[in-house]
């Protein structure tokens, strides 16, 4: 079982997660260390959760962990695993990356595990900046775990947001609806945020309006299990005023212009 988390790194995202694990049912605040170079780092993490076990030594952090989760920048992710490699239990720790455009091949090929006699169980693990507020959208791929550790490590990120398994194939896709997604969600936030200002409302009035809807929107579908276009056919009328302002997106190129987005952010 999965009761104790190291986690490699503790900028924006290691820290995020560490956060949201503390505050969550699933580990103890006592069974969660983060390691990083930088002090000031460790030391704002502590002063908000204080049981959370703090240290520069990342050998130091993964010993004894059941999860080791690697949060560092890809150029950081060689020289990090070098280090802790040697102290790595394969046959009882879940090793990770959160870590854009990791590979789990590239994963066992810092590990150095072919030919080794405990082969370990491995993961590639994405989030979006959500996770700040336990509002991640995570998308997870996993290499020799048990179901038991992918109900697990589901359950964990659960707890951050809403996580999902995905085939390997599918996590550039999911890094694109997701991570780079939130952009997007944000960038109609500003855009609809302008057109309320023209309308008339306040800059900060439109920006609460805005949010608001997207929250409703978001709860309704999720809570009705609706495709969109079903729950948009109870909002318009005939010669209503909403599908004027629908038309009107669509012939500006709205869905064509979401789609090549997407399409354009997808890592190859």
């Amino acid at each position: 079982m999965i009761k104790s988390v190291a986690i490699i790194g503790g900028g924006n995202m290691g820290g995020a997660i560490a956060r949201g694990l503390a505050q969550g049912t699933l580990i103890k605040e006592a069974d969660i260390t983060v390691a990083d170079p930088f002090g000031p780092t460790l030391d704002k993490i502590q002063e908000e959760y204080p049981n959370i076990k703090t240290t520069t030594n990342n050998c130091e952090a993964v010993q004894g962990k059941d999860l080791v989760l690697v949060v560092v920048k890809p150029w950081l992710a060689e020289k990090v695993f070098e280090q802790i490699k040697p102290v790595l239990d394969f046959k009882n720790q879940l090793i990770a990356t959160v870590i854009g455009g990791m590979k789990l091949d590239k994963i066992d090929d810092m590990l150095g595990v072919i030919g080794a006699e405990d082969i370990p169980s491995t993961a590639v693990i994405i989030p979006n900046t959500g996770i700040a507020v336990l509002q991640s959208m995570t998308f997870m791929s996993t290499r020799r775990c048990s179901k038991e550790q992918q109900d697990e490590l589901l359950a964990i990120f659960n707890e951050l947001g809403r996580a999902m398994l995905v085939e390997e194939h599918n996590m550039g896709a999911g890094t694109a609806i997701a991570s780079c997604g939130i952009a997007y969600a944000m960038r109609y936030v500003r855009a609809a945020m302008e057109g309320g200002v023209q309308l008339g409302f306040r800059p900060e009035e439109a920006k609460v309006a805005v949010l608001q809807t997207m929250l409703g929107a978001a709860a309704l579908l999720f809570a009705t299990g609706e495709h969109p276009e079903a729950a948009i056919d109870r909002v318009t009328t005939a010669g209503g005023i909403t599908i004027k302002g629908l038309n009107a997106m669509e012939a500006a190129g709205f869905t064509p212009a979401v789609i090549a987005g997407l399409i354009a952010s997808c890592p190859k």
